[in-house]
């Protein structure tokens, strides 16, 4: 089989494909030197963490979430792949003949199965539940409408059923390009912070948190039933500012700009005064209406001075 890189197997608000050029030419030299240790606190689709592990030379990475499902996900796609991609190709082959009321039907069945195993899974011990559980988020993403995920209070996935012809439900060479690519990565369902315990040596970390919405109806921040709110934003930024006083640690943080919204909101400008921030353009969906699609500033925050600025 021929070499694939590796590519996010989610698709996930507010996900870093599009902005890829730009973090490149962003990124500190001690990433362009090689030999470096990686964390991402926030790893959700991935982008930039395969991106990296695909153009560069990692010697140690470490991927964090507070997301027990996704967190379960990587764990399972990194040690059994085989069977993940057995059951997803039962699936494809299952729904790819069905009428539209009966793909309805079949994914609400899976999104209450998902729901139902979420209070029965143990995320610490593998097992067969987490092929099963893994295959159903994979579906559920690849099926729901516009590939969300969201969660209710109760941490129940609820994203309603998506309209798509033939979605690629099970994606094998790249199921196992991904598998290869977290061989040797640390995974852990944990919050931000425990990425302190990892820093060695030269160390680069990026954050891409759930971002701070620019308005009540562009919020894509409930990937998990405890939310992101800017006491959370805060907490982010002061564990930052304590990372910037390490030794060899380049930090690199993205997030929303308030600015889009209402020039004179300096939320982020004030929590990260003193750090490089830049503003740079993104594609994004700023609210539900079609009018508020389009080119807006998004925030990349450094620790160091870059020649592409």
């Amino acid at each position: 089989m021929a070499y694939h890189k590796p590519e996010p197997v989610l698709k996930w608000a507010g996900g870093k494909r599009q902005l890829l050029d730009t973090i490149e030419k962003h990124l500190p030299d001690m990433v362009k030197e090689g030999n470096f240790t990686y964390i991402e606190p926030f790893i959700g689709g991935g982008a930039v963490f395969f991106y990296l592990l695909s153009n560069y030379s990692i010697s140690k990475s470490v991927i964090i979430d507070s997301n027990q499902d996704l967190i379960l996900l990587y764990k399972t796609i990194k040690s059994n792949v085989g069977g993940l991609i057995e059951i997803l190709k039962k699936i494809q082959e299952g729904y790819y003949p069905l009428e539209e009321p009966d793909r309805k039907e079949y994914f609400y069945e899976k999104r209450k199965s998902f729901n139902a195993e979420l209070k029965t899974i143990d995320y610490e011990q593998e097992s067969d539940d987490w092929l099963t559980h893994s295959a159903n988020l994979i579906f559920l993403n690849r099926t729901c409408f516009n590939g969300l995920y969201r969660v209710n209070q109760k941490g129940e996935f609820n994203v309603p059923f998506g309209r798509y012809n033939n979605p690629k439900i099970c994606n094998e060479k790249n199921l196992i390009s991904v598998s290869k690519a977290l061989s040797n990565t640390k995974i852990l369902s944990r919050d931000f912070e425990k990425a302190l315990d990892y820093i060695e040596g030269n160390t680069f970390l990026y954050f891409d948190p759930p971002y701070r919405p620019l308005s009540t109806s562009s919020s894509f921040t409930a990937y998990a039933k405890s939310g992101f709110n800017d006491d959370e934003q805060v907490r982010l930024a002061k564990f930052y500012w304590k990372l910037n006083g390490y030794l060899n640690v380049k930090l690199m943080l993205s997030n929303s700009d308030p600015k889009n919204a209402d020039e004179n909101d300096d939320f982020f400008d004030n929590l990260y005064e003193g750090f490089n921030i830049l503003r740079v353009a993104a594609s994004r969906r700023i609210n539900s209406k079609q009018s508020g699609r389009g080119l807006i500033s998004e925030l990349l925050v450094l620790n160091y001075e870059t020649k592409d600025q």
